[in-house]
């Protein structure tokens, strides 16, 4: 179901009971206010950012930065037009670093503890820091750039993670038909596959 303002607003789209603060993997998508394309365009399947689409970027992974409990890889990160498509692991502060088979952390250990942050925070973060950013350079004090909410998805399986991986890598080859592109010629028959079945 498409984003609706009218409706969304009024409840949480997040899994109601889940802990977003317990280790894992989580496939996330941000999309800009009213699906304004802000961030660059879309040349020959190639996505070429601006200098507000850089700011996103760098952003992105600054996060990682300063949250010792977040690690972000570049594989796992696409900026578009208009929205992003970024792959978050929380992990257990003992197990920053470690990594499995794929190169990851794993996807599946017990937690002995709780992660001290969750994965709302880490995106009211990443919001926050970009927004302030890109007004600073389009001189817009307080404009908003992102839309109120964003959608994410549990990754639990290495065949989910191996199937978003390839989703974000390859997303700008099909832009033009993209739900989120405002002049797309068609329709994606993989896109639905993919977000039914993740």
């Amino acid at each position: 179901m498409p984003y609706d303002p009218e409706k969304h607003h009024r409840h949480s789209i997040r899994l109601p009971g889940y802990d977003y603060a317990q280790p894992g993997a989580y496939y996330v998508t941000i999309c800009t206010k009213d699906r304004l394309c802000l961030f660059g365009e879309v040349v020959d399947g190639e996505m070429r950012l601006n200098n507000i689409g850089r700011v996103v970027k760098e952003g992105w992974f600054r996060s990682a930065d300063i949250r010792q409990e977040v690690q972000l890889f570049p594989d796992e990160f696409v900026a578009m037009p208009n929205h992003i498509h970024g792959i978050v692991w929380i992990v257990e502060h003992g197990n920053v670093g470690m990594v499995g088979a794929h190169g990851r952390a794993p996807l599946h250990h017990a937690p002995q503890h709780r992660a001290p942050r969750s994965l709302g925070s880490f995106v009211a973060g990443f919001k926050s820091a970009t927004t302030r950013q890109i007004n600073e350079i389009g001189q817009t004090p307080r404009a908003p750039v992102w839309q109120r909410n964003y959608y994410e998805h549990i990754i639990r399986t290495e065949d989910a993670l191996h199937r978003i991986r390839e989703y974000i890598t390859t997303n700008p080859l099909r832009w033009h038909l993209d739900r989120e592109n405002p002049d797309r010629t068609g329709r994606n028959p993989d896109e639905e596959m993919w977000f039914s079945t993740i």
